[in-house]
């Protein structure tokens, strides 16, 4: 038996009360790029099940997604486990949105710490109709607003700057005429795109500014329906990795147009649903007792966009690939991903546009290329 064979019994039988014998290991999705996950797995033993999910600084990794000593550094390798064990991550479980409960944090003898879960049995939020997205907006709206104060020296800062800085991949292809004429682009991104992402791209240290000098409240900051899942009344969020500090509206502008970039909704829906979650979002922030000028949540929502402004020139390098689904189980069709992209990056240019035209009303500078 192997050293690491032999600590995973170990903790089977402590954890779950069973023999190594018993136990069935099956791996689940994640993101294989990121260093600070060694692995995710359901693990079951009789009638037993927990989730193990293994974070390392050790791993060998794409530098993009290396692990980081710094506990503020938006990929700090050991932040998940401080999230869980101080219990930040159920800071909103009175507003409906709670984490698994934490069934034991392991430190093992190689410096990795095994995280075991609890398996929380529901539907995940990728199957989810339109009007449960929207109430679950409601709750985080609610949640933030009533707990917007939460520190600790290991949660994350400055996220998104750092976040997007780590994603230099092809921004030289946004002003190249050939990428542009790729027969997936052409056909199949908006007419007008090229256009907005170079000018998103121009005015990326602007929106930042803005990002980080907008009201302040406690964030997951990988919000979107992979991370989500139903249970009973509650939403329950796994993958706290990045957690920390974000704007208002910051979590509610990643889960909207992450929820189409993956397919889990159509684009063609993207303008209701967006709308009614925003509604529903500030609508659980006033309901808390929130009492700020909702102008600025508006402005969170909208120049959140930012945080996109890698992706086009990432679809403009990897257009003549095969494509995969999050987890790169299975090929998506490449025609329908472009397209359902294309038309996402296009409505966030339109929120783009809107941040512009709010900030200046709200004491900000006005955006280098203008309204």
């Amino acid at each position: 038996m192997t050293e690491t064979a032999a600590v995973l019994d170990t903790e089977v039988r402590e954890i779950l009360g069973a023999g190594p014998d018993r136990a069935v290991v099956e791996p689940l999705v994640h993101n294989h790029k990121n260093g600070v996950t060694a692995g995710v797995w359901r693990v079951r033993a009789g009638d037993r099940s927990a989730v193990l999910k293994l974070l390392t600084r050790a791993k060998e990794t794409d530098g993009r997604w290396a692990a980081s000593e710094d506990p503020r550094h938006w990929n700090f390798w050991r932040r998940e486990a401080y999230v869980y064990e101080s219990g930040i991550a159920q800071l909103w479980q009175p507003y409906g949105i709670r984490a698994p409960r934490l069934l034991a944090c392991v430190e093992r003898a190689d410096g990795d710490v095994a995280l075991w879960l609890e398996d929380v049995p529901g539907e995940p939020a990728t199957a989810w109709p339109l009007a449960r997205h929207v109430e679950h907006a409601r709750r985080l709206g609610a949640a933030q607003g009533a707990a917007l104060a939460a520190d600790q020296p290991w949660l994350s800062r400055r996220f998104l700057r750092q976040y997007i800085g780590r994603n230099p991949l092809g921004q030289e292809l946004l002003d190249d005429d050939e990428a542009w004429q790729q027969p997936l682009v052409r056909d199949h991104f908006p007419p007008d795109l090229r256009r907005d992402m170079v000018r998103l791209h121009h005015d990326r240290a602007w929106f930042l500014q803005v990002m980080e000098a907008l009201p302040r409240t406690f964030s997951h900051l990988d919000m979107w329906p992979a991370n989500i899942r139903s249970h009973g009344r509650d939403s329950v969020a796994f993958d706290w990795a990045f957690a920390g500090d974000g704007a208002l509206g910051e979590d509610l502008g990643n889960y909207l147009p992450d929820s189409v970039f993956d397919l889990f909704v159509p684009a063609a829906r993207l303008p209701e649903y967006a709308a009614d979650a925003y509604e529903a979002y500030v609508h659980g922030l006033v309901g808390s007792g929130w009492r700020g000028d909702e102008r600025l949540v508006r402005l969170g929502l909208c120049a959140s966009a930012v945080k996109y402004d890698w992706l086009t020139a990432l679809m403009l390098a990897r257009a003549g690939e095969e494509q995969f689904d999050y987890g790169g189980g299975r090929t998506v069709s490449a025609e329908l991903r472009y397209r359902e992209r294309g038309l996402t990056l296009s409505f966030l240019a339109g929120w783009a546009a809107e941040a512009r035209a709010l900030a200046p009303q709200l004491g900000f500078p006005e955006a280098p290329t203008g309204h």
